[in-house]
């Protein structure tokens, strides 16, 4: 009798351990066809700048600019002094670094407007977590302009500061 429930118990067994799904594929997923290096198109609608942001990005600008004279006359006085100047701790070399410091202030127009961008883009991010397409570009060409200035501005500072190190 244990033999005969025995043996009617084992094709229950046997078919309680059967598979019905098929094994999954090892064939590669349509997510791994996908070539990670490549990037992703940007899709989103650029949309409209924010005037506000607009009109306070212009006036950054609008500033760095308008400080280009003083910064260029400035360099222009730093320059002639600086090629007068005689050796370290001379009455000469003094003036000539007293111009210098002078241009580094005036450098520093620059280097605020850059800031203030930056603190724009900032409080974008942490305001709204997100910059919208358009205020982006507008954020990275106000910002690009001023980088630009900054860039010769500086070289002329160490070029300065290079010759007068001598």
């Amino acid at each position: 009798m244990r033999s005969l429930l025995l043996l009617l118990a084992l094709p229950l067994a046997a078919a309680c351990s059967v598979t019905t799904s098929p094994e999954p594929s090892l064939a590669p997923r349509a997510a791994e066809a996908i070539d990670p290096r490549i990037p992703i198109p940007d899709e989103t609608p650029a949309g409209t700048v924010d005037p506000a942001l607009a009109s306070r990005l212009a006036v950054l600008v609008a500033e760095v600019r308008s400080a280009l004279p003083a910064f260029e006359a400035q360099e222009a006085d730093a320059n002639r002094l600086a090629a007068a100047a005689g050796p370290a701790a001379s009455e000469s070399w003094i003036a000539a670094e007293q111009s210098l410091s002078r241009l580094v202030e005036q450098h520093g127009v620059t280097t605020r407007a850059a800031a203030d961008i930056d603190a724009l883009a900032a409080a974008r991010l942490e305001g709204q977590r997100w910059i919208a397409p358009a205020d982006r570009e507008a954020i990275t060409g106000a910002a690009s302009d001023v980088a630009a200035i900054s860039a010769r501005q500086a070289e002329a500072i160490d070029r300065l500061m290079d010759q007068l190190a001598r």
